[in-house]
């Protein structure tokens, strides 16, 4: 069915292009073998309607003309759907091939390389990969593993409101969250959504590796309003803990919590075991803490060790 619809569509797009009038209806379903098959008009008309929407978000602009007799036609210009010659120097081509690179693990990684093949069809020049020679053993690239990056990618970008289900890293069981999204940023090898959160009626972010089950998109306009990118990213820095605004002393058993003793800025021996770490910390860094369980005691600030107390407490409660 699919390889039909393809074949309806570039034949439909090769009439539109090759004729020097515009062809009526009567004169394209003649033309096309796929409308000749058509068992009524009503299916014609339906099949045609929506191979001209098909079209026209793929890119190919079309025109309508009322003939004199009161017909409608249609064409498709060649100098409308033409496209400016591509100019681009070394550097642009050489971020253009390493930006095509970094998508080689998602979804995107088709689209990424077929538009890279086009535009080097067109004319951009064969730049070398500066990452070659000097860095071979690097490869750039951004993970997706979760099978919600797509849906809210498409949802981010389309500003469509998302429900999904999601557990946080102290609960026992996932909530379902209705969220406004805004913007998808990777932070040290994790995927984080930014977004305004319905149920709670504030910003939020969400790790996407913590949402379970299928993303679901629901029609309407955004009630709250979109913040700049800046301010989003900012956020989104914020809520994954990396805005160090205080500095937390936590009791850490030793051989453990690597993660935490590399952004440590000063290490003590306590002795029986364990040692005394500083570490400098924003928003989240009590969600992160309680996922080391009893390998780590929080010594101050009292606010902090409140927190994961109560965050404790609510995992054993469930």
């Amino acid at each position: 069915m699919a390889i039909a619809k393809a074949e309806r569509l570039m034949n439909l797009a090769l009439c539109l292009l090759g004729t020097r009038r515009p062809l009526s209806k009567r004169e394209l379903r003649g033309s096309i073998e796929a409308y000749l098959e058509a068992s009524t008009d009503d299916s014609f008309n339906r099949m045609f309607e929506r191979d001209k929407d098909d079209l026209r978000e793929l890119g190919l602009v079309i025109d309508t003309v009322e003939n004199l007799d009161g017909d409608t036609g249609y064409l498709a210009r060649r100098d409308s759907n033409r496209l400016p010659a591509i100019t681009l120097d070394a550097e642009e081509a050489a971020a253009l091939t390493l930006a095509a690179k970094v998508w080689q693990q998602a979804r995107l990684a088709g689209a990424a390389s077929g538009a890279l093949q086009k535009l080097r069809a067109a004319g951009m020049p064969e730049a070398d990969d500066p990452y070659a020679v000097h860095h071979s053993a690097l490869e750039p690239r951004i993970p997706v593993h979760e099978a919600a990056f797509e849906p809210l990618m498409l949802a981010c970008r389309d500003r469509r409101t998302v429900v999904f289900d999601y557990r946080k890293a102290t609960a026992a069981r996932p909530e379902t969250r209705h969220v406004e999204p805004w913007t998808l940023e990777c932070w040290r090898g994790h995927w984080y959504l930014a977004g305004w959160d319905r149920d709670r009626s504030a910003e939020r972010v969400f790790r996407l590796s913590r949402i379970t089950g299928k993303v679901r998109s629901r029609t309407g306009a955004f009630t709250a309003p979109v913040p700049d990118v800046v301010t989003v990213r900012e956020t989104v820095e914020s809520w994954a803990g990396e805005t160090a605004t205080r500095t937390a002393l936590i009791k850490l058993r030793s051989g453990s919590g690597y993660p935490l003793r590399a952004r440590s800025t000063a290490v003590r021996d306590l002795g029986g075991g364990w040692d005394e770490l500083a570490i400098p910390y924003g928003h989240g860094l009590d969600a992160w803490l309680v996922e080391f369980g009893p390998d780590v005691v929080v010594l101050e600030p009292a606010d902090l060790r409140a927190d994961v107390v109560d965050r404790l407490r609510a995992v054993a409660k469930d």
